[in-house]
C-alpha cells in the first residue's frame, strides 16, 4: 500500500510541475519506480507514465500550441530522436568513469551524462541569469534547435530539458509554451519509444512489464493525469515569468543529477 502512495504522490507533484516546465515528470518517477522495480522495469513503467501524461496533455492544452513552433521545431526533432536511440547502442558502450552508491541506489558517471549535465547546466544559466535572460532565439534557428534536442532526448531520454531551454526563449506566451510542449513532447515521445521498441523485440524475449507491475504503473498514470487537471486550472493565473524561473531551476536541478549520475 505505501507504494502506491509514494508513486501516486510523486507522479502528481511532478506532472504538476511540468505542465509549466515540460520537463521532469520522467526524470523525477524513474527514481520512485526503481525503488520497487528492477531498472528495466522501472524504465518501460515511466515511459508508460510519461506518454500517457502526454496524451493527456495534449487533450488539455494542445489547442494553445503555436503550430509554426510545432513544425519548425517538432518535425526535425522527431527525425533527430529517431536517429539519437538508433545510436543509443553505441554510446552505451562507452566507459564508466566512475560509480558510487547511494543508500539503495548505484549513481553512475559516464561521458553522455556529463556533457549533457554541462549542455543542460549552459541553458539554466540563461533563465536564471539577469543579462542573459534578456536574450531571445530566432525562430529562423528552430529547427537546429530541434535537431539538438531530439538527439539527445532519443540518445538520453532527456529531451524535455533541451527543448524546453530553446522554446523559452522564443517569447510565447504560457499558453502557448505549455501547448507547444505537450504536442512536441508528444510526437518526439512516439518516435523515440517506436525505435526503442523496434530494438526491444529484436533482442528480448519478453515484454518489460507483467500483470504484476500493471497495478502500480496505472496509479502513477492515474495521479499524473490528477496533477495536470490541477496545473490546467491555474494556467491563466501563471506568468511567463515565473515559468522561466521554474524552468531554470528545474533545468539546473536536472544537470547537477546528470553530471553526479544520479539520473
Amino acid at each position: 500500500m505505501l507504494s502506491f502512495l509514494i508513486v501516486a504522490v510523486a507522479a502528481l507533484g511532478a506532472a504538476g510541475l511540468t505542465m509549466y516546465s515540460g520537463f521532469g515528470l520522467g526524470t523525477l518517477l524513474l527514481p520512485v519506480f526503481a525503488l520497487f522495480f528492477p531498472v528495466e522495469v522501472a524504465v518501460a513503467a515511466t515511459a508508460v507514465v510519461h506518454l500517457a501524461n502526454n496524451v493527456f496533455k495534449i487533450g488539455l492544452v494542445g489547442r494553445l500550441a503555436d503550430r509554426s513552433l510545432v513544425l519548425n521545431f517538432g518535425v526535425p526533432a522527431i527525425f533527430a530522436a529517431m536517429l539519437g536511440a538508433a545510436a543509443l547502442g553505441y554510446v552505451s558502450r562507452f566507459e564508466v568513469l566512475a560509480a558510487y552508491t547511494l543508500g539503495p541506489h548505484t549513481a553512475v558517471i559516464t561521458p553522455l551524462k556529463l556533457l549533457m549535465g554541462a549542455l543542460i547546466f549552459f541553458f539554466a544559466l540563461f533563465e536564471l541569469l539577469p543579462g542573459l535572460r534578456r536574450i531571445k532565439f530566432d525562430r529562423r534557428y528552430l529547427a537546429l534547435g530541434g535537431l539538438f534536442s531530439g538527439f539527445f532526448g532519443g540518445l538520453s531520454g532527456h529531451q524535455g530539458a533541451l527543448r524546453s531551454a530553446f522554446l523559452v526563449k522564443t517569447g510565447v506566451s504560457t499558453e502557448a509554451f505549455v501547448g507547444t510542449n505537450a504536442m512536441i513532447a508528444f510526437m518526439v515521445d512516439l518516435a523515440r519509444l517506436a525505435t526503442y521498441g523496434g530494438f526491444f523485440l529484436l533482442a528480448a524475449n519478453g515484454l518489460p512489464l507483467g500483470a504484476n507491475e500493471w497495478p502500480l504503473v496505472l496509479t502513477g498514470v492515474a495521479a499524473a493525469f490528477t496533477g495536470v487537471m490541477l496545473g490546467k486550472r491555474l494556467l491563466t493565473k501563471v506568468k511567463m515569468s515565473s515559468v522561466r524561473t521554474l524552468t531554470g531551476v528545474m533545468l539546473l536541478t536536472v544537470a547537477l543529477a546528470l553530471a553526479a549520475g544520479l539520473v
